[in-house]
This record gives structure tokens, sequence and C-alpha cells, in this order.
């Protein structure tokens, strides 16, 4: 399945987008050698990134695939992680401006690594920063 718009930083990580639609999604990644710490376990900095991503292609998803901006997260770790990695988005509450969403990664085995809560923001166009 494709992404309804390019992310070049998801791209170049290799998530894949398994599933979305009515407030939900399922992203896959194998983590790769580039993306794991000094001890040979996935980043942290990699699952906050699936774990971001899950929670707002499920806030896209109920919206007519709407671009979202991550407004704030809160993550919690479980488990160290490696391997085949899968996380499953559920948007909880949206308005017609936010989204409330929580993820969850799970390893090859089903266990839970990590999860997250966060606050999205809706947006019509893609945001312009200082300079551009």
């Amino acid at each position: 399945m494709d992404y309804p718009s390019h992310i070049p930083f998801v791209h170049a990580q290799g998530i894949e987008l398994v599933a979305s639609a009515d407030g939900q999604s399922e992203l896959r990644l194998k983590v790769r050698p580039d993306q794991e710490n000094h001890l040979h376990l996935a980043h942290g900095g990699v699952i906050m990134t699936l774990l971001d991503v899950a929670m707002a292609q499920a806030a896209r998803s109920s919206n007519g695939g709407a671009s979202v901006i991550t407004i704030e997260m809160k993550t919690t770790f479980f488990q160290p992680s490696l391997g085949v990695l899968t996380a499953r988005g559920t948007l909880l509450h949206r308005t017609g401006r936010m989204a409330f969403a929580e993820a969850t990664v799970f390893d090859a085995e089903g266990r839970r690594c990590a999860q997250a809560s966060g606050t999205f923001r809706y947006v019509s166009a893609t945001p312009k920063t200082s300079g551009d």
C-alpha cells in the first residue's frame, strides 16, 4: 500500500504502510543495522518514528487523507526491539482541527515493545519555515 503523500524521511527509514482506514493504521519495519544503537537493538528514535507515523496515519485515514503535524507525543518503552516490527495506530478522538491517537509497536513474536499517545493538528498545506 502506498502512503497518501511522499514523506522522504519515512521512505528512507523503510517503513512500509500495510493498512490504513477508518482511524486505524498498520506499519511494518525490518530494522536495519544502521537503525540500531550500540547494543545492536532498534534505536529509540526509530521506534518513536514508527509510533509517530502510525498515529499520524490513523488520524489521516479518518479525514480523507488530510495532512497532519505532530503537536506532542509521549512514548513508553517496555522492552528492547529488533527484527521485523509492526506498529498499529488508532485514532481515539478528533475535532475539526485536532486528532488524538495512540500506537503500539510489537516485535515478530507479538510482544509489546513500546507505546505512545499523541496529539496532531490537521493542516491544509505544508507549513513553510522561516527562510523558505
